[in-house]
């Protein structure tokens, strides 16, 4: 069972509804600018992932989630006991979930008049980022970048937890 979920979404649809089913879970929320707000303005509690980077978010969003305290808390094998001691001797808290919508780069460069201001505000870092390093460590933590697989996360959530191979086919997409 996910205890620490990190949710950054640019889809938003059906966010909320799922982000509730993780908080009934017992999980606490991450999040970032806009999508926590949005969690907010729904009364749920989330922490930011500023609070937990210890860091402000930079040039004006562009850098949120690029820190050792998010990468490390993805990364950290939860079997390797080196892993562990390096999570708590830098105080890299771990994340067991991570939900990610990416930017709509390919949507963007079809729009008829884009600029080149408009693409480049449009090509997402920080996410890919976290699904790569996510899906690198799908042994432990469960990945999710598509707002079709909402429904059986909650399901998997309802029952228990994850599996494996659940897992795994998240971590392929």
């Amino acid at each position: 069972m996910p205890r620490r979920a990190l949710l950054s979404v640019y889809d938003k649809s059906g966010i909320v509804d799922l982000a509730r089913t993780l908080v009934q879970s017992g999980c606490e929320l991450l999040s970032t600018g806009g999508t926590a707000a949005l969690l907010r303005s729904e009364g749920l509690a989330v922490r930011d992932v500023s609070d937990l980077t210890q860091y402000p978010e930079l040039f004006g969003g562009r850098v949120k989630t690029l820190h050792p305290a998010v990468h490390g808390g993805l990364l950290a094998r939860r079997d390797q006991p080196g892993d562990l001691a390096d999570a708590e001797t830098h105080g890299i808290g771990l994340i067991d979930l991570v939900i990610v919508t990416l930017y709509p780069f390919e949507e963007v460069s079809k729009r008829p008049g884009v600029t080149l201001e408009d693409l480049v505000e449009n090509v997402d870092i920080g996410g890919p980022s976290m699904l790569r390093s996510a899906a690198k460590n799908h042994s432990h933590v469960a990945v999710v970048s598509d707002t079709g697989d909402y429904g059986a996360l909650a399901q998997a959530l309802e029952e228990g937890g994850t599996t494996l191979e659940y897992r795994r086919q998240l971590a392929v997409k």
